[in-house]
């Protein structure tokens, strides 16, 4: 079967081309112009379209809490939580209440600074996803260029081609070609980010929901990459499209983490994403990421101390496979300078 054949029959994921009863969730930390223009666009679209939607605020302290208290739409779930659990946290939240109250056939997951183009939604409505437990929207900025922290992945472990494009072209070996956006058919794919991700019911009971001990960083791929592990199929659709913006990270230095707590999520996670992915091949390939990633050093004059510590526990809890690590303890390790 090639990359842009649908699967037939293996096991129905979705509700084929029938109305999809579909929910939103949202998790919006201290982006509240953000929020705004994603809930907006998501407001836009008619009930048949999308019939509910769940914001899951992290304690933002810029007054979004104060402005989704006078949102009164009554699609609207607004879960306000007393402290930040972080996206991993917000999206197992936001989508464990979606099912409860609202019993849709799909889920539709994204960051506050990410919403459908204008149509997404009819689009996916269209669609005959027999097959299918999960779908992967087409990412882009609102210049119109591709979003490459949101281009979906094959693991390179599991498939013979992308294995070897791997090891010639590193990155572009796994993850889907500029290309793929133009077509008009679906591409199964294995792993993809939590921007413009819709999961089925049927992906739902197989997989469970995000692990809220992961955070930030890497619990999308993980996610996903566990669904696909489990026999879920998720695929690339070119033909719904979402727009990401960016614009609140412009200008940060390329290398260096800010704030510094951040080294020990995005590593730990990382770390335990590789071994879901290599299996055996993890032990190996962790002899040419560990050096790689100790080198970062370079990039904190000033901290480098405490970023060779944070990246120490990290690599110590992703082999354990330890989550569920106070925040607090984090940003404990974060400031012993």
């Amino acid at each position: 079967m090639s990359e842009r054949e649908t699967p037939q029959g293996v096991h129905t994921g979705g509700q084929g081309a029938t109305h999809k009863r579909l929910a939103a969730v949202v998790v919006t930390y201290n982006r509240l112009a953000q929020l705004q223009v994603t809930l907006a666009r998501l407001l836009s679209a008619p009930a048949r379209e999308l019939a509910h939607i769940v914001v899951v605020d992290n304690a933002s302290d810029d007054g979004t809490g104060a402005w989704l208290s006078t949102q009164n739409d009554p699609r609207l779930l607004i879960v306000s939580e007393p402290e930040n659990r972080g996206g991993a946290g917000g999206f197992d939240r936001g989508m464990r209440l979606a099912v409860e109250h609202f019993d849709p056939d799909w889920l539709m997951v994204m960051d506050d600074d990410a919403r459908p183009e204008p149509g997404a939604l009819a689009r996916f409505q269209d669609l005959d996803l027999t097959g299918w437990d999960g779908l992967a929207a087409a990412v882009y900025f609102p210049s119109g260029e591709i979003c490459e922290m949101n281009r979906p992945s094959r693991n390179p472990f599991w498939h013979g081609r992308e294995f070897l494009r791997t090891i010639r072209q590193g990155r572009g070996g796994f993850h889907l070609a500029p290309s793929t956006y133009e077509g008009a058919a679906p591409v199964e794919i294995d792993v993809t980010s939590f921007v413009g991700f819709f999961i089925s019911r049927a992906g739902i009971e197989r997989v469970g929901y995000p692990d809220p001990g992961l955070f930030i960083y890497g619990d999308d791929g993980l996610y996903t990459l566990d669904l696909s592990a489990k026999g879920g199929r998720i695929c690339f659709e070119p033909r719904v499209r979402f727009e990401h913006d960016l614009s609140t990270f412009t200008g940060q230095q390329r290398g260096r983490f800010r704030p510094l707590w951040k080294v020990y999520y995005y590593h730990r996670n990382l770390l335990m994403l590789y071994r879901l992915a290599a299996g055996w091949l993890f032990w190996p390939a962790l002899l040419l990421i560990l050096p790689k990633w100790l080198m970062k050093a370079r990039q904190h004059p000033g901290e480098r101390g405490v970023f060779l510590a944070l990246i120490g526990r990290a690599i110590r809890d992703g082999l354990l496979r330890r989550r569920n690590v106070p925040h607090a303890r984090v940003l404990e390790w974060s400031q012993n300078r």
